[in-house]
């Protein structure tokens, strides 16, 4: 016969540590899945990561289905051009991006002959590779890699197609409290440019930012589960490696 103080006190253990975990996830440190090939080389579809809640505050996404207990942000932190950051989407407020922070409030960004401008200054890259070859969704894609470099010496690899079909875009004005956004796989990214779907994210919609991947594995040479293909499926080698 079962214990009746054995049952409660094992109910209290477990809503405890529940308890816990929301605090946890909501407040410090939250995993994520990167289901998308919008921020390769740098992220890549199966990589799992740790994403910082404290970096810039929190609102009322920072928990989970966000329930309205803030009408501003608190502990507000400014976030820094170049940081990988993961937010809800403006469209619904419920979907999660990660993208990279390139435009402040107040900023001008504008695409000319492929180049990125920020403010009127062009953001200078230098190419790495023109041998390179990435995923976009289920394609692979051959691109020419480079690294780009912002005002606030913040750097790190992009990639775009090398026929540059991205060539021109219309200025973008960064609105009061909001942020623009692009992948580093700039022409296979639903990001800032998009302003029907993405567009300008008001700061609250900020969820926290990416810091390292604690894990990864490539889905197309085996589950995770499938012990007997780890040496094919895991790649070791971006176990615990820091996000730029």
């Amino acid at each position: 016969m079962i214990n009746k103080n054995f049952i409660i006190e094992n109910t209290k253990t477990l809503f405890f540590a529940l308890i816990i975990a929301i605090i946890i996830r909501s407040l410090l440190i939250q995993p994520f899945y990167i289901p998308s090939s919008s921020m390769e080389p740098n992220l890549l579809v199966g990589d799992r990561i740790f994403v910082t809640k404290y970096s810039y505050g929190y609102s009322k996404h920072s928990f989970p289905f966000s329930p309205p207990l803030f009408k501003e942000r608190i502990l507000d932190n400014e976030p820094k051009r170049g940081d990988v950051i993961v937010f809800k989407t403006p469209a619904d407020n419920r979907t999660d991006y990660i993208k990279r922070l390139i435009g402040l409030p107040g900023d001008t960004i504008k695409f000319i002959d492929s180049n990125l401008y920020i403010n009127n200054s062009e953001i200078i890259k230098t190419k790495i590779s023109e041998t390179d070859e990435i995923f976009c969704g289920s394609q692979k894609i051959d691109v020419i890699t480079f690294q780009e470099q912002l005002s606030n010496n913040k750097s790190y690899n992009s990639v775009y197609l090398k026929n540059f079909p991205f060539q021109n875009s219309d200025t973008f004005n960064v609105p009061k409290d909001h942020f623009f956004f692009l992948g580093d796989n700039r022409d296979c990214s639903k990001d800032s440019r998009f302003l029907s779907s993405v567009g300008y994210v008001h700061k609250d919609n900020l969820v926290g930012k990416a810091q390292f991947i604690f894990f990864s594995s490539d889905r197309s040479k085996g589950s995770i589960f499938a012990i007997w293909k780890w040496n094919k499926s895991l790649r070791l080698n971006r176990f615990f490696k820091k996000i730029n």
